[in-house]
């Protein structure tokens, strides 16, 4: 016997993980354009200055 139609708690199942998926999606781009950002600018902090100075 084959499950013919879905119930309706796997509809808001897939809705869920498809949001939960979308936003660390987001989350993981905004990192990486943050860190590229930040190394593309050549600021590293504290350490390089120390050392220039």
């Amino acid at each position: 016997m084959s499950i013919v139609k879905e119930h309706e708690i796997h509809n808001r199942r897939k809705g869920r993980n498809v949001g939960v998926g979308l936003v660390l999606a987001a989350a993981i781009a905004l990192i990486f354009g943050l860190t590229v950002v930040k190394i593309g600018t050549g600021d590293f902090g504290g350490a390089v200055q120390d050392v220039q100075n």
